[in-house]
């Protein structure tokens, strides 16, 4: 085979793998359907958000319980000189620095939910209020 021909076959080859498709699923089936792209279900998003709420009231009462014996017992470590006092306070100083940043994490989550579902209410009011509009005018040109 000459080169020439084999780079033409090797050329539509990849022509066709890139090929471009406007407003067509591929052949071999894809594109979820014809369904739509973005789904938003209010109700997912509040049982989200009440269980990242849930769990930010619950981590941070039952996350704090042992800081103050903790620190109590680094404290009566290094006290008494033993090493492992520091080695304790470190714990309690990761532990602390951790479960913050836990807590801020779920606060963001459920705040998130709560706006996304607030917002996608108030773009399902403007569309339906857009839509109306142009339904009138279409009845008028009729």
């Amino acid at each position: 085979m000459a080169f020439e021909q084999e780079w033409a076959e090797m050329r539509a080859a990849a022509s066709k793998r890139t090929a471009v498709q406007l407003n067509s699923v591929p052949a071999e089936g894809g594109g979820g359907g014809g369904g739509y792209d973005l789904v938003v279900n209010r109700d997912d998003l509040g049982a989200i958000g009440n269980d990242a709420y849930d769990l930010l009231g619950r981590m941070g009462k039952e996350g704090d319980i042992a800081r103050a014996s903790t620190f109590d017992a680094a404290t009566a470590l290094t006290n008494g000189n033993f090493v492992s006092g520091s080695a304790v306070l470190k714990v309690h100083d990761f532990w602390q620095t951790h479960l913050r940043t836990l807590l801020d994490a779920c606060a963001q989550i459920s705040n998130h939910l709560d706006y996304s579902k607030a917002r996608h209410a108030n773009d399902e009011v403007k569309i339906v209020g857009d839509l109306a509009q142009i339904s009138a005018l279409t009845d008028y040109m009729k």
